[in-house]
């Protein structure tokens, strides 16, 4: 099956990759969590809140820029190829 095949099979899901062999990553988000709980252990419940805000609104661009990297990402992937098939 061609990748675009697998693609449009819903066998690649372009938003999902593995994380799971790569150890500073993983180091990186216990520490992020812990840090996060030693927060939270110290704020009132209206600090809480506020933080708990902030904290979707920093989520929810995370997102949004893995999503514009992912497409210049590919727009370049795709400039390349062209580059290649033009020699």
């Amino acid at each position: 099956m061609s990748i675009l095949e697998e693609l449009w099979y819903g066998n690649i899901e372009p938003a999902e990759y593995d994380i799971s062999p790569d150890k500073k990553y993983k180091d990186m988000l216990q520490l992020i969590s812990r840090n996060e709980d030693k927060l939270l252990a110290t704020m009132t419940d209206a600090q809480k809140e506020l933080f708990t805000k902030y904290a979707d609104c920093v989520r929810e661009h995370q997102v949004m820029a893995e999503c514009l990297l992912f497409q210049n990402s590919f727009r370049l992937g795709a400039r390349i190829m062209l580059e290649v098939m033009a020699e």
